[in-house]
């Protein structure tokens, strides 16, 4: 599959959206870490070590539930920036005075990985990067051969009431389009994974005020849409949008996606044909037997 960026985001807004720091992670995020983490039941692999890619907006309290499942592996968790790698380590390193510091298996907080882990954690990353087909190729070169991939996203029925009521007010779309399920397969094949599995279930959530279904949507992310309003919005387009909000169901819709895949043995490459010289022909005839190729 040729390497192609989502037409409707702008990686200048992803990556302002990545370089963005977080105070927590969002509820639904930490959410659907908690119901991915009891998919790693149908894999019977027990890793040694894990990578935990970008945990404060994946979601931090996911960390100790892999760490429980796991206490016997070493991690390394990734984020993109010094400052989330200081944040990071505030909230995931014990210090180092504790007895846990030191009765644990070793946890090191990096912008790069260095060294090959035999899981990888991702959750509700995917759907935000500008780039998904080149994220995809860092998981692989952070696993090791039979190493498997945890991840998760948003799928394109998501915020299906916001697209809805946007569309009829006439505006600009409120997010980027998601990807289908099916066609993160095909990327994750694409990028040297193998026997992928991808399942998807809905997840609804009632807000009781309109200015609270707001703040759950700046918790999740930033609308990456190319075509997205160009300016800053008013005082009277925050009220309209305010009171159109209250005259419908205060609640949003998610698709969201979960997929493993494993890291397969590199496949040796084939010459499409041999060559032999005129020499060894003659010589192969001689002897009354066909010649190799070399």
């Amino acid at each position: 599959m040729p390497n192609q960026q989502p037409p409707t985001i702008d990686p200048r807004a992803a990556q302002r959206w990545q370089d963005l720091p977080v105070a927590e992670s969002p509820w639904l995020h930490e959410e659907v870490a908690r119901r991915m983490q009891e998919r790693l039941d149908w894999i019977t692999v027990l890793p040694s070590s894990w990578v935990h890619w970008q945990p404060l907006k994946g979601g931090l309290q996911a960390h100790s539930l892999i760490s429980q499942r796991y206490p016997k592996a070493t991690c390394t968790v990734l984020e993109g920036s010094s400052a989330g790698v200081q944040q990071a380590g505030k909230a995931l390193l014990p210090a180092r005075w504790k007895p846990q510091a030191w009765l644990q298996p070793k946890t090191q907080v990096v912008t790069q990985v260095e060294q090959p882990a035999q899981m990888l954690w991702s959750n509700m990353c995917l759907h935000m990067a500008a780039d998904p087909q080149g994220l995809m190729a860092q998981w692989h070169a952070a696993l090791q051969v039979d190493g498997f991939l945890m991840f998760s996203c948003l799928g394109p029925d998501t915020l299906k009431e916001l697209q809805t009521l946007y569309k009829t007010l006439g505006w600009p779309a409120p997010a980027h389009e998601f990807t289908d399920m099916h066609d993160w397969g095909d990327m994750l094949v694409g990028a040297g994974f193998a026997e992928p599995v991808i399942d998807m279930e809905r997840i609804t959530l009632t807000f009781e005020t309109p200015e609270r279904l707001l703040q759950e949507l700046r918790g999740l992310g930033r609308n990456l849409h190319v075509a997205r309003f160009a300016g800053l919005r008013g005082r009277g387009w925050h009220q309209q949008l305010l009171k159109a909000l209250a005259q419908q169901p205060l609640q949003l819709s998610f698709e969201v996606i979960y997929g493993h895949a494993f890291k397969p043995k590199p496949r040796l490459s084939v010459a499409a044909h041999s060559e032999i010289s005129l020499s060894d022909m003659r010589a192969a005839l001689a002897r009354g037997r066909p010649a190799s190729g070399v």
